[in-house]
């Protein structure tokens, strides 16, 4: 095996320069918002309801002012109703935010990261609010289902390219 001048081997003299890893702090996070009604203690309803609970969650992102910080939010509306007569039972919205610092990242793999990464270390926190509002307002916990935050991400891609195309597409001719 060949040496250099050092002692250390050619492998090692060869090897490029590895880029640095991705690094990802989280600073702060908070619930900006949260409104729970729970419709079913104020129409007076009794006995055994099977709840039909719809949840909708949307993402916001944005860069703050201080250099490599951004504001990520996770926005959720939960909304539950009952299965035989379709009566709203209780309603959640809740938008949580996380400041996070990251570094090393590509501006091409930012917007993913920020989308994707950034609310899988926020979702175990909603999920425990969640749960834990739902019981303190007379119902049984509500513990989510883990959320494809990836999935997520390309169904709003799939979206916007559709939306695009259907602008860019000349109108019918008649």
């Amino acid at each position: 095996m060949a040496e250099t001048e050092n002692g250390a081997g050619a492998d090692q003299a060869a090897q490029p320069a590895q880029a640095a890893q991705p690094k990802m702090n989280v600073l702060a996070q908070f619930v900006r918002d949260m409104s729970f009604e729970n419709i079913l203690a104020q129409k007076g309803v009794q006995g055994e309801v099977q709840p039909d609970v719809q949840v909708q969650v949307n993402l916001d992102a944005k860069k703050r002012s201080t250099e490599n910080q951004y504001e990520v939010v996770l926005k959720l509306k939960i909304d539950s109703k009952s299965k035989s007569a379709g009566e709203q039972l209780f309603l959640l919205e809740m938008d949580y935010a996380g400041v996070f610092n990251i570094e090393n990242v590509p501006d091409e793999q930012l917007h993913p990261y920020l989308l994707i990464e950034c609310p899988r270390m926020l979702f175990p926190f909603v999920r425990r609010i969640v749960s834990d509002v739902t019981r303190d307002g007379g119902f049984p916990p509500l513990n989510l289902e883990q959320i494809d935050f990836l999935g997520l991400y390309r169904q709003e891609l799939q979206r916007r390219a559709a939306a695009q195309a259907q602008q860019s597409a000349p109108p019918a001719q008649a």
